[in-house]
């Protein structure tokens, strides 16, 4: 089975960017009452498995796109994966502004990968 370049990377860097947004974030919520170097060296163990994830990913992406469009795809799946997480685990509200947001990257998409459309 022969899964497209672009279908790859963006299941890889979704996955690998879960583990990014539990290393960044999740110890605000889970490890608040612990030192900082605790919530660190925690961080640095989740973050193992993003750097796990991330490297292959940009690797499978750069056969077919340049760094600036895996730089983007990674920041519009990064608002995709933080959006939910805060919401959902941090009981945020969503708010308009997200949306206006994701309209700007999906805009953002379309520049850099606009060559690529027309081919």
């Amino acid at each position: 089975m022969n899964i497209p370049v672009i279908v790859q990377a963006v299941v890889l860097l979704t996955l690998s960017n879960v583990f990014m947004t539990f290393a960044w974030y999740a110890h605000l919520k889970e490890l608040n009452n612990k030192p900082w170097i605790i919530a660190a060296v925690v961080s640095w163990g989740i973050a193992l498995f993003e750097y796990l994830i991330q490297v292959p990913a940009n690797r499978i992406g750069f056969t077919a796109y340049n760094v600036g469009q895996l730089k983007i795809l990674q920041e519009v799946i990064t608002l995709s994966v933080f959006i939910p997480f805060m919401v959902f685990y941090f009981r945020q509200p969503f708010k308009l502004d997200y949306l206006w947001a994701a309209l700007c990257m999906i805009a953002a998409v379309y520049f850099v990968f606009r060559g690529h459309l027309q081919t």
